[in-house]
């Protein structure tokens, strides 16, 4: 699924395991519940996607793109209290 361009989505609960998504763009996509595990979301676009969990030591994450008010997508295993 390299380069695909997701736009105004619900991917709600959608299983991303071990997918490809290099460079793919998440344009304001509501992620609640998207699992990422072994997927490679290098230079993938998530600047206005929201309610994401990537974890970053389970996913190829380098270059990817995301907004300040997003990095708590990133840090969800952690359990912090970010504001």
């Amino acid at each position: 699924m390299k380069a695909t361009k997701f736009k105004n989505c619900k991917l709600h609960e959608a299983d991303f395991n071990e997918t490809d998504l290099t460079a793919a763009i998440f344009e304001n996509c509501d992620l609640a519940g998207a699992i990422f595990e072994k997927t490679i979301l290098e230079k993938a676009d998530f600047r206005t996607a929201f309610n994401f969990s990537i974890d970053p030591e389970l996913n190829r994450i380098k270059k990817a793109k995301f907004s300040l008010t997003s990095i708590k997508g990133l840090l969800d295993k952690y359990n912090l209290e970010i504001t």
